[in-house]
């Protein structure tokens, strides 16, 4: 699977808050269904016994609702597969602070992702740091 536009400055954004990238991309298989979370689409990373995956997502296609419907679907699906053989590990979505300070400050947006549970980590991509872990 080809890396996300910003995996890169995500990945070291993780190591510069003393993140050990454990997996990169991390993959998982659960009845047959194999899956990448990424830092690649999923990344693994461990910190004083707390456990990560990371989805990374640019949001830059051509649809910003679109990328939002792809990156829930895979968070879900994710998060199921994390449950069955991974439990102690939690996922975030993380995304750029841009796409966070608009798209994801639509009410209809924040309500999907309090009701769904979706952890975020808010990314300066620029910067290559971690904004805000929510």
């Amino acid at each position: 699977m080809a890396k996300d536009r910003f995996h890169n400055a995500v990945r070291t954004a993780l190591e510069k808050e003393n993140w050990v990238i454990t997996a990169d991309p991390y993959e998982l298989s659960v009845a047959g269904v194999d899956f990448e979370i990424d830092l690649a689409e999923l990344i693994a990373a461990e910190r004083a016994g707390e456990k990560i995956a990371v989805e990374i997502k640019s949001f830059i296609g051509r649809s910003v609702v679109s990328d939002f419907h792809t990156a829930l679907g895979q968070c879900i699906n994710y998060q199921f597969a994390l449950n069955e053989v991974d439990a102690q590990r939690n996922l975030y979505l993380a995304i750029p602070e841009t796409i966070y300070q608009s798209f994801f400050q639509r009410r209809f947006v924040r309500s999907v992702i309090d009701k769904t549970q979706i952890n975020l980590l808010i990314y300066d991509q620029t910067q290559e740091v971690i904004r805000q872990w929510l």
